[in-house]
């Protein structure tokens, strides 16, 4: 069944657009007896995926100076995977990063001497997904994929949480067909049939699917989180090296990400615009559908409104971890768990969406 976001960036009501400018104002003014010289501090950051739409707040706050404002020259590079990307950062080649915190976690059990934290959480509601064709008898329902060929991407992080989602819905999958698929021709090949469905961030892969011609209503977007997955999403992560030497750059590359993601609710047209400056291959419209999806099923969810913007509550990630360990069992479960700090967050106050 087709999904429809259940409000948009654009759809936002004058008071919340309000304290979205206030919040915004806020961060400027307790940034402003900061160093200001642009340069002070070096961050290579990396994105998971290349540069589309919900890589905007990113780029606004290098496009608007809000990296420099804080001390920071920050290069953004884009990606190719979120698992990839935390590999990177193991190895020592970035600063920091946008990129999957289940990945994080395991990465942290797998090594134990890696000391990488999220400091920010910013898919309050993770993108993972299932994409398929309700022409190819797929349904909102996960029984609807037994008997179905499914692509899966090897580093896809959707794919990633298949031994989790089949568990906690009781999927036969000797039942189903996985077919290993590269990222670059995984909607072509959903859109012209070969496959009836596949592993993908929702919106990215939704969106794409409409521009290549095929019906909305001819799409099913399975949200994994619908399905009983508690797990956490997208996070902003730092490596031991930056969190050592330099804990107030990190507050200050917090700061400067969270008036990006600010403007990009705000003016989600501006934004669109600024992803396809920097990246031609891109379209405006389609860019915005992007940013707008993730906004209104990713970022702004009722407990981000209530509770406010980064943080993690921390009886939901005590189940994630729980959730996690079904599909593969820790070693070190305490450390790895030990993934999020708060600590390099703005006070409650200025985070209120």
């Amino acid at each position: 069944m087709p999904i429809v976001p259940p409000r948009t960036a654009a759809t936002l009501s004058r008071r919340a657009v309000g304290r979205l400018l206030l919040g915004a104002a806020t961060l400027g003014a307790a940034s402003g007896g900061r160093a200001r010289a642009q340069g002070n501090t070096a961050i290579r950051f990396a994105l998971d995926w290349r540069l589309e739409g919900p890589s905007a707040p990113f780029l606004i706050a290098q496009e608007k100076g809000y990296f420099g404002v804080e001390g920071l020259d920050v290069t953004i590079e884009a990606g190719n995977g979120a698992r990839a990307m935390v590999q990177r950062m193991g190895a020592g080649q970035l600063d920091a990063g946008f990129g999957d915190v289940n990945a994080l976690i395991r990465y942290r059990d797998e090594n134990p001497s890696a000391d990488l934290k999220a400091v920010m959480m910013v898919y309050d509601r993770p993108a993972f997904a299932v994409i398929g064709r309700k022409s190819r008898g797929i349904t909102a329902e996960p029984a609807s994929l037994e008997g179905k060929k499914i692509g899966a991407p090897a580093g896809d992080v959707s794919f990633a949480q298949w031994p989790l989602f089949k568990t906690l819905n009781k999927i036969d999958d000797s039942k189903i067909k996985l077919e290993t698929v590269g990222f670059p021709v995984r909607e072509p090949m959903l859109a012209s049939g070969e496959i009836d469905a596949a592993f993908g961030f929702g919106a990215s892969s939704y969106v794409s699917l409409k521009a290549r011609g095929v019906p909305t209503d001819d799409i099913v977007l399975m949200w994994m989180a619908d399905h009983g997955l508690e797990l956490y999403g997208s996070t902003v992560m730092i490596g031991p090296k930056l969190l050592t030497e330099r804990p107030e750059a990190v507050r200050g590359l917090v700061r400067a990400i969270m008036r990006g993601i600010r403007d990009a609710i705000v003016n989600p047209t501006f934004a669109a615009q600024l992803v396809v400056r920097r990246n031609e291959a891109t379209q405006a419209e389609i860019e915005r559908e992007r940013l707008d999806m993730v906004i209104a099923q990713n970022m702004l969810t009722p407990h981000v409104k209530a509770h406010g913007f980064g943080g993690i509550d921390q009886e939901r990630w005590g189940r994630a971890l729980d959730q996690l360990a079904l599909a593969a069992p820790f070693r070190d479960k305490a450390r790895a768990g030990d993934a999020f700090s708060d600590a390099y967050l703005p006070p409650a106050g200025e985070r209120m969406f």
